[in-house]
């Protein structure tokens, strides 16, 4: 059956359709991964998005239970160059198809993305909508459309969670968290206890964590302005760590600036050099806001990591706290895996932050 993808500045793409017969809304982005439609689709830091696929044949291994990044997607809609007709691999337990039709999301196949992603690249991401019919009101409806800034309260958990080990005590702000962030934390043995994304400095220093960690979510970083007094509080008493969104809101906590990009990283394979070392680590990332280098001149926070291609700040230290941040992700479900060690950076800030302590205490 016939299905258009529509952009806000009148280009009109037909397609077949496939996935829910629903109508979708929401900004349109781009994904270069050559793999992991699946861990993509259900990451939150899509909510409310569009999520389209350079890689040109997505849905031929299927999806599995192993692979969500989260229980419920929260994308807007699905846009392939080609669906595949028959998903071939051992763990495979439903196709594409069928799972975007049991979460209600509208896909749209049979479209030229490489060209779609062109002219992305070129005017920037925009508003863009899913149908079976163009109207003639189609294109200004859709231009007229705000869309929902509420989507990391929508993402988080609602209620707090444990996930019991006899390692460090970490508390996890959830701003829409991917599943492999717990996983990493739950390798080196944290007792994780996860808390929505309002949580108060309070509620959090309560649960007397040895660090604290933000994480990735979706949307624009100054929809979220009641975390950033947390983050203030938090991070002159016990180490903390924040993953994309969470870099945002750490840097915005301390002073710094953040600005929309033009079309965002979404892939996994963004070169991130360390400045301190040359360090180069191949990295997962996905976000469409970023920090702002020159804000940066007048904070006690120092930039520590860039992008390559682009030079945009990768990640960020405070000079005074033991805190830092990430952009990337270096949980990396799915791409590379070369900046998981970042986690052993913030399992030993920690270490490190209770023998200070101790020593202060027994000093005393």
């Amino acid at each position: 059956m016939k299905r258009y993808l529509v952009l806000a500045d009148g280009q009109i793409y037909p397609g077949t359709a496939f996935g829910d017969r629903q109508a979708a809304v929401g900004e349109l982005v781009f994904n270069t991964g050559m793999s992991g439609y699946q861990e993509s689709i259900t990451d939150q830091s899509y909510n409310g998005e569009i999520l389209m696929f350079t890689y040109p044949l997505i849905g031929n291994y299927g999806i599995n239970r192993d692979d969500h990044e989260s229980i419920t997607p929260s994308c807007k809609g699905v846009v392939v160059h080609e669906l595949a007709r028959r998903a071939s691999n051992w763990r495979n337990e439903m196709s594409l198809d069928d799972y975007l039709k049991m979460n209600h999301i509208p896909g749209i196949a049979d479209i030229d993305t490489r060209a779609v992603t062109k002219h992305i690249r070129e005017v920037g991401a925009m508003k863009a909508t899913i149908v079976d019919e163009v109207k003639p009101d189609t294109v200004s409806q859709l231009q007229a459309t705000v869309l929902n800034k509420a989507v990391v309260a929508e993402s988080s958990t609602n209620n707090a969670y444990p996930n019991p080990a006899t390692g460090p005590n970490v508390v996890v702000v959830d701003f829409g968290l991917k599943h492999s962030i717990l996983r990493e934390l739950a390798k080196r043995h944290c007792n994780l206890t996860v808390l929505p994304y309002n949580a108060t400095a309070g509620q959090i220093m309560a649960l007397n964590p040895d660090g604290v960690m933000l994480t990735n979510g979706p949307g624009d970083p100054k929809d979220v302005p009641g975390a950033l007094e947390m983050i203030r509080e938090v991070e002159q008493q016990v180490p903390l760590f924040g993953i994309c969104l969470g870099h945002q809101l750490f840097s915005l906590a301390n002073g710094a600036d953040t600005f929309k990009m033009k079309f965002g990283h979404r892939g996994f394979n963004h070169p991130v050099r360390e400045i301190a070392t040359g360090r180069i680590d191949f990295t997962s990332q996905n976000h469409g806001y970023a920090v702002d280098r020159d804000s940066l001149a007048n904070t006690d926070l120092m930039i520590t990591h860039e992008e390559i291609n682009d030079g945009t700040v990768e990640g960020v230290r405070h000079r005074r706290f033991p805190a830092f941040s990430v952009q990337y992700h270096p949980d990396a479900a799915p791409g590379p895996h070369d900046a998981d060690h970042i986690f052993d950076e913030f399992i030993d800030l920690m270490a490190a932050h209770q023998r200070a302590r101790k020593g202060s205490n027994f000093n005393a």
